[in-house]
């Protein structure tokens, strides 16, 4: 019997990236996005079918599984890729775009893993694959809102993989680092605020030195053959490293004290910032 993995946010990079992957690999694919009438490649790929899902409306996220559900006959992983980036200075952030970061990135994630547990529980069997990130553990400056939510993922994953496992329910986490995506141009979010002009040095030396790592980075296609070793490994581990440095770096945040590793990361992302 054919697999079944249910994706939220294919409309492009990772989770486009990750339809294709598992097609081709001859799983069935529930690809869900906000706007499916405006897709038109995956719907032709072999086992693939579109569902509308916004991961900020139950209604939404429930009809979308239960019609995969009825169309396939059963999932089997869940793998939660919708997100995206609000970046810049947190003083500048609105109250409306912590909210919205905050109710996609983290809230939307738990909205779609409770829903989807009754039907896994039934089975006593299923995975629950959560993209978060390598800044899920570590952090850089001016991306404090989402290193907020990527760290929240974690936590919750890491307790919520004890209290599933004794229903064979496997909870894991593929930690990207830096991946050439539109995380990085049309579905980043800047905060704005003319207003307030102290960080203005600041922030114009580490803003283009962050958005360097994305220029430069592999494409989501690395991060889809991990998703898939993920859901096909049959087993209880919780964390996925790929992409780039970010095995390495996750590596030796675990090794050096807080002032060395802190101290790298400044002299990789503040380079060419002068205080004062």
């Amino acid at each position: 019997m054919k697999q079944t993995i249910f994706i939220t946010g294919t409309s492009s990079g990772i989770g486009k990236a990750t339809v294709k992957h598992f097609s081709e690999h001859g799983w069935q694919v529930a690809a869900t996005l906000r706007n499916p009438e405006k897709e038109t490649e995956m719907q032709h790929w072999q086992g693939v079918k579109l569902y509308k899902l916004d991961v900020s409306d139950t209604s939404s996220i429930n009809t979308a599984i239960a019609a995969a559900i009825n169309d396939f006959g059963s999932i089997d992983v869940l793998c939660n890729n919708a997100g995206y980036g609000a970046v810049g200075i947190f003083e500048k952030a609105t109250e409306e775009q912590i909210k919205k970061q905050f109710d996609t990135n983290v809230f939307g994630c738990m909205n779609v893993i409770r829903a989807i547990l009754p039907h896994f529980r039934s089975k006593r069997n299923g995975t629950v694959i959560n993209i978060t990130s390598m800044g899920g553990l570590i952090t850089f400056p001016i991306y404090s809102l989402y290193h907020g939510t990527k760290w929240a993922m974690e936590g919750f994953s890491e307790s919520l993989a004890f209290e599933l496992r004794p229903l064979n329910i496997r909870v894991k986490c593929v930690e990207p680092g830096a991946i050439k995506t539109e995380f990085y141009t049309q579905s980043q979010v800047l905060f704005e605020n003319k207003s307030i002009k102290d960080y203005d040095n600041y922030e114009s030396v580490i803003y283009p030195n962050t958005q360097k790592e994305g220029k430069n980075a592999p494409g989501p296609d690395v991060v889809a053959k991990t998703i898939y070793k993920a859901a096909t490994d049959n087993n209880f581990r919780l964390r996925y490293a790929v992409g780039g440095v970010s095995p390495l770096l996750l590596f030796m945040r675990r090794i050096l004290p807080d002032s060395w590793f802190f101290g790298i990361v400044r002299t990789v992302v503040e380079k060419g910032f002068k205080n004062g």
